[in-house]
């Protein structure tokens, strides 16, 4: 259960909160024991998906991707020649051929693609603000020089779960359906505002990854594991601006910190026996000249959703699973996935396959990523994205219980914790208070934009709305109003069956009798989005088109019962 928070003001940005959240706790940190240390975690939400920036950040860069994202690939790749992020040497990859060229889309879909790659980048600005202020934060207290600041930036490469066209509503994506261009053109001129959810196209998650092959999930190229970082620590680290080669990994940050504080590891925990920490501190990195000093994380695997990798003192074994980042439902076979050698010593962005030139040196990088699979629990390799991102198939409090009792007055449920009512016939049966003077209001609703349903009442009319991504929207009223005193309502929804995210019909009762029906064409299969179950009100986005939340509920919300059948 989750606690019912007051909704958010207009303007109201995650980041914006998480960055003011990050300043209050180290000032007070800092104010409760000025002579300790402090240790602070910042991960904001942003970039990630939804990108959802204040608008005058997007309009910075009106225009500036009109280019697309081919040429915008070789222009990045030329600055970061230039700045000497990358070797002279390193090859720019070429665009996958899964992947669509710019100039193969009309002027009017280049609109819109431009629009999302515009609405990304002034996301990314804005988090790089907000950011700042954090930093902005500690010099303000005379703390910057003494502080070490390890600042990674992003997850994994960039997201490719967006299609090959970009969507405004991710978690259709997330369930393994795709909109069409036309479904991204409505939403044009809303693109990034809290009326949407939206993601770019895969080609500029490539462009993104300049100079590596492919993107997130694919763990089988840089394109798809390597982030910048950077490390600031005056006091300690003398070398302003110096490059570093070395190898390293996420699970070295842990090392790193414990090392530079002068912590030991711990070996046990409130009294809890502790695994040995996998990584290895970087703190050897931060000499003045130690841009040539033999790194010391030398093999680390790599495997997500099938693809997978194994490196070893400079070579890189990859393996490309023919599962494609965008295609979000669905399995295919490990057995024809081909195993590729990259010289990282000598080949920056894994340009030449070595494999057939050193098969030996294949074979025990081969070998190696079994022994590293089995020591850190790899297998099985499981490939689905839609099926495992569903969080409601997770086992839960509610798994298994076909008939369930609420409180009217319950706190909001997140959906992953939530009874699942979805591919299902199904009926919640509702006791309710009515004043004299009637009630209006949710009654119990989940999901929210993005796609959800909602039983309410307005305009004296029971109302049941199911809101499919955005795209289908249906409603079903009570023919009669509502009466006052002591009211009982239900609906019932006889789905159809054969199979997930089918139709069927819900019909409305009051006082057990019958006062509205219609039919549902589509459900949503999988999640509803983000958000959660609510009772006696709809907080955050709203399910229904009729309504702004909460819309809570006037009357008295009894008790909710919900049947699964």
């Amino acid at each position: 259960m989750v606690e019912t928070l007051p909704l958010p003001e207009e303007g109201y940005n995650l980041t914006h909160d998480l960055a003011d959240r990050a300043i209050a706790w180290i000032n007070q940190a800092k104010t409760t024991a000025p002579d300790r240390p402090f240790f602070a975690y910042f991960a904001p939400g942003a970039v990630h998906a939804p990108h959802q920036p204040p608008a005058e950040y997007v309009a910075k860069y009106q225009g500036q991707f009109d280019q697309g994202w081919d040429k915008l690939r070789e222009e990045t790749f030329a600055r970061q020649k230039k700045l000497g992020v990358i070797p002279a040497n390193a090859e720019l990859t070429p665009r996958p051929e899964q992947m669509p060229a710019w100039d193969s889309f009309s002027p009017e879909d280049q609109k819109i693609l431009a629009r999302q790659m515009e609405t990304y980048a002034g996301f990314l600005d804005y988090t790089d603000y907000e950011i700042g202020r954090v930093v902005d934060a500690i010099a303000d207290r005379g703390e910057l020089d003494n502080t070490l600041v390890i600042y990674i930036n992003g997850d994994n490469g960039a997201s490719a779960e967006g299609s090959l066209i970009g969507s405004c509503n991710e978690v259709m994506n997330l369930n393994g359906l795709n909109l069409t261009m036309a479904d991204n053109r409505r939403c044009y001129d809303s693109w990034g505002s809290p009326e949407t959810s939206p993601h770019y196209a895969v080609s500029w998650a490539w462009a993104m990854d300049s100079p590596f092959r492919w993107t997130k999930q694919v763990a089988s190229y840089l394109g798809g594991i390597r982030n910048g970082m950077v490390i600031s620590w005056p006091a300690n680290i003398k070398e302003k601006g110096g490059l570093r080669s070395q190898f390293g990994h996420v699970i070295d940050i842990a090392p790193t910190i414990l090392e530079a504080a002068g912590i030991p590891e711990p070996d046990i925990y409130n009294g809890i026996a502790q695994k040995p920490m996998e990584g290895t501190s970087l703190v050897y990195t931060f000499e003045r000249g130690a841009a040539t000093t033999p790194e010391r994380h030398t093999m680390q695997y790599f495997e997500m959703l099938g693809h997978r990798a194994l490196y070893k003192d400079g070579m890189m074994a990859s393996a490309f699973h023919n599962r494609l980042p965008w295609i979000n439902a669905g399995t295919v076979p490990f057995d024809t996935d081909k195993w590729e050698l990259f010289d990282l010593s000598h080949d920056f962005t894994q340009a030449r396959d070595l494999s057939t030139a050193q098969p030996e040196t294949l074979k025990e990088l081969q070998d190696f990523f079994l022994v590293e699979a089995e020591k850190y629990n790899v297998f099985p390799l499981d490939d689905r994205f839609a099926e495992r991102a569903d969080v409601t198939l997770r086992p839960g409090f509610f798994t298994g219980r076909k008939h369930i009792e609420f409180a009217g007055n319950m706190p909001s449920i997140p959906e992953g914790s939530a009874p699942s009512t979805k591919n299902a016939s199904h009926t919640i049966d509702v006791d309710l208070m009515v004043p004299p003077q009637g009630a209006e209001g949710v009654i119990v609703s989940e999901g929210g934009l993005t796609s959800g349903f909602s039983l309410y009442v307005k305009d004296n009319k029971l109302t049941y709305d199911y809101n499919w991504f955005d795209l289908e929207r249906t409603s079903i009223a009570a023919a009669t109003p509502l009466p006052t005193g002591k009211v009982h309502v239900r609906f019932d929804f006889a789905y159809d069956g054969g199979g997930p995210g089918k139709g069927g019909t819900g019909t409305l009762y009051v006082n057990n009798r019958k006062v509205g029906q219609g039919k549902i064409p589509k459900t949503v299969a999988g999640r509803f989005g983000v958000e959660a179950m609510d009772f006696g009100k709809d907080l955050q986005s709203p399910v229904s088109q009729s309504y702004q939340p909460p819309f809570a509920f006037t009357g008295v919300v009894e008790k909710v019962v919900l049947d699964i059948k």
